[in-house]
């Protein structure tokens, strides 16, 4: 990492103890989350005597994590002090990236999004080209933030890729969708021009996250998050935890096998990939087929007037009740449910949210993935089971990508490193900081 030497131990140069440090982060964690607000409450919330909440309390005040705000609620003494954690001390440049568009943002630590922009883009015109668009966004977003009186520092970045990320070394593993970028260093490029600490991973778990930290599974411990855009992709939340498997790939269900069809080829090379039947792709190709074919008349007219058809089309098609497309979109939701059935007796999640660009285009393709999924799962793994659509929405990506960085950061291995200089900002190394406990 640029020759930045890590240090030997998890302790910070303060000399704290894994035990001083773990009651730093249980405290900031307490306050962070909003679980508790005054000292009194810390206490009981962690179990940790009085001194000792003082004792962190006020080293996090010192470090500029935590400040007094108003008097709070008496319980027939003095008042207590409310504290906040102070989530504008440093910004996380966040982006995700899809097959078709760019998103960057800049967020406060609290994953509050501060300035973002979206804009369309190929992934596939390469690595060089569509991040160096992210840094110029990154940059312009930046300049935005700080005009207004924001946050400086950068305290870490976040990239989402819609591709197989080995997430131990922020580098894209043979992406179907993404000639030239198997390999890419993308960690490295981040780190060498913001000199903050990188985490890279695939745009789906990036969503999950999103989704479980700031969307509709908040709260949840156990929940499948699918995209449906123009691929298909979905993230695993275990225990409250991101579920990324040994090499980062779990998840990657458009190029499970659910047809014997040899002739539609899909973008991975193999056939009957769920992605080459459902996608936004596919939803487009088959549109375009049943235009050229006669099958259906708004969408000829779709592709007499703009010389394509795109999968928003066919959703459009559908609401103003095109047969055809209405055929469309439910075989590509039937699909999906039929294979989500089986994630779901295997899995027992308690929550499956819907997203990605096909999925928001209205409610024909969710309720047949509804259909399928309760019809062919098991009764038990049905009984309490929520079927929803993303909340977050085109944000979730993005909001994803800043809170993985937030909680690598706020770990206390991690932490502590670079709490005694009050931020981790100028330290990309702590990417390389060994966790007692994988994050996720």
């Amino acid at each position: 990492m640029g020759g930045v030497q890590l240090p030997r131990t998890t302790r910070s140069t303060a000399g704290f103890t894994p035990e001083h440090v773990d009651s730093l982060v249980s405290v900031l964690d307490l306050v962070r989350s909003g679980t508790a607000r005054t000292r009194p409450e810390i206490g009981r919330r962690s179990g940790l005597g009085r001194t000792v909440v003082t004792q962190r309390v006020n080293q996090l005040i010192d470090r500029g994590l935590l400040e007094e705000g108003e008097l709070g609620p008496s319980s027939g003494g003095r008042a207590p002090r409310e504290l906040r954690f102070r989530a504008r001390a440093g910004v996380i440049l966040a982006a995700e990236l899809g097959a078709t568009s760019i998103g960057a943002g800049v967020t406060d630590l609290a994953g509050t999004v501060l300035a973002e922009h979206e804009e369309a883009a190929d992934i596939a015109q390469g690595p060089e080209r569509i991040l160096g668009r992210v840094e110029e966004l990154f940059d312009e977003l930046l300049t935005q933030v700080r005009a207004s009186g924001g946050p400086r520092s950068i305290w870490g970045v976040g990239i989402g890729l819609p591709g197989p990320v080995e997430f131990a070394t922020g580098r894209p593993s043979a992406p179907p969708i993404m000639p030239g970028w198997d390999g890419y260093p993308v960690r490295d490029r981040f780190t060498t021009r913001y000199n903050a600490p990188v985490w890279v991973d695939n745009e789906v778990n990036a969503m999950a996250l999103g989704e479980l930290r700031a969307g509709s599974a908040r709260g949840q411990r156990d929940i499948l998050y699918i995209k449906i855009g123009t691929g298909i992709g979905s993230g695993l939340v275990s225990g409250g935890r991101l579920h990324r498997g040994s090499q980062g790939c779990a998840g990657d269900i458009g190029h499970a096998a659910v047809a014997d069809d040899t002739e539609v080829v899909c973008r991975c090379g193999n056939t009957g990939c769920l992605e080459a039947y459902a996608g936004g792709a596919a939803i487009a190709r088959d549109g375009e087929a049943a235009a050229r074919e006669g099958r259906s008349e708004y969408l000829a007219g779709v592709l007499a007037d703009a010389g394509r058809v795109t999968a928003a089309d066919v959703a459009r098609a559908a609401q103003s009740g095109d047969r055809t497309s209405v055929e469309l979109l439910t075989r590509a939701g039937r699909l999906v449910g039929s294979l989500l059935a089986t994630l779901v007796s295997f899995y027992n999640p308690a929550l499956v949210i819907i997203g990605g660009g096909v999925a928001g285009a209205g409610d024909l393709l969710l309720a047949a993935v509804r259909e399928s999924v309760y019809r062919r799962s098991l009764p038990l793994a049905t009984r309490e089971l929520r079927i929803t659509r993303s909340t977050l929405s085109d944000r979730a990506g993005l909001v994803g990508a800043a809170f993985m960085v937030i909680d690598e950061l706020f770990t206390a291995e991690r932490l502590a490193h670079w709490v005694e200089a009050g931020a981790p900002a100028g330290r990309p190394s702590l990417v390389e900081v060994p966790l007692r406990t994988p994050l996720f």
